[in-house]
């Protein structure tokens, strides 16, 4: 996990995207109803349910459960979901951030608290190491969208901040503010991203050895897989040899 991928969640890298078809689904969903519930359910005039719409569609989702998670933000007596963020350390000092969507505060900070503990790590409190770590928007391309010089051009042409590539595919960032007219301008030259959303880039990043790596996988599966569970970031990064060890 070197580079631009130490971003991505776990899932994704790990490729078990089919095994947690169903769950990842049940997250866009909820993360759809929320957009779609906070501003116009039309996501042209609402740019974080585009962001949500657009996660959904990158990750094959079909249009009728899309279109189903908008129609649910305005039914009466639907689930109020309230977003929390919790901040906390994993194995070796690793910084974590877990953002959430939930209708029981009590419940998913229980279950958070239980995944720190039984992992290798510790819940801290709001702001314990989010000052470690920039709000920033992530657009993620893949290789094939261009070679290094094409997306920097591009990038620079739409108002990103800064753009990592590697063989892996191209990193682009931009001010947490600019991120939906900065995805929008890159998609009339590029084709519709991999991933567009809301990231939180740590200042610094660590290198964890494997016996670390081992059990931080660990803890950041058990938090993913927590329905309440949106995204973990964290300021790791695992090189691609430890990763093949850890297979």
């Amino acid at each position: 996990m070197a580079g631009h991928s130490k971003f991505k969640n776990i899932m994704h890298r790990k490729g078990a995207q089919d095994k947690k078809r169903s769950a990842m689904f049940s997250k866009l969903s909820r993360e759809i109803t929320v957009a779609a519930k906070m501003g116009m359910p039309d996501p042209d005039m609402n740019p974080r349910l585009r962001l949500a719409v657009n996660a959904a569609k990158a990750q094959s989702m079909p249009k009728d459960n899309i279109q189903r998670a908008i129609d649910k933000a305005s039914m009466a007596g639907g689930e109020d979901y309230e977003e929390i963020r919790y901040e906390g350390y994993g194995p070796a000092g690793v910084a974590l951030i877990v953002e959430a969507l939930t209708d029981n505060r009590n419940r998913t900070a229980t279950n958070v608290r239980t995944a720190f503990s039984k992992n290798g790590g510790n819940l801290g409190s709001e702001g314990s190491v989010s000052h470690g770590f920039e709000r920033k928007g992530l657009i993620e391309y893949p290789a094939s969208a261009g070679d290094e010089e094409k997306m920097l051009e591009a990038a620079i042409e739409a108002g990103a901040d800064d753009v990592e590539s590697s063989e892996d595919g191209h990193t682009i960032w931009t001010a947490a503010e600019a991120l939906h007219g900065v995805a929008g301008e890159l998609e009339k030259v590029l084709g519709e991203a991999e991933n567009v959303k809301l990231a939180w880039k740590p200042s610094l990043t660590v290198d964890v050895d494997e016996d670390t790596a081992g059990t931080l996988i660990k803890l950041i599966d058990a938090l993913e897989d927590d329905d309440d569970v949106q995204t973990v970031w964290g300021n790791y990064e695992i090189s691609d040899e430890v990763m093949e060890k850890l297979g």
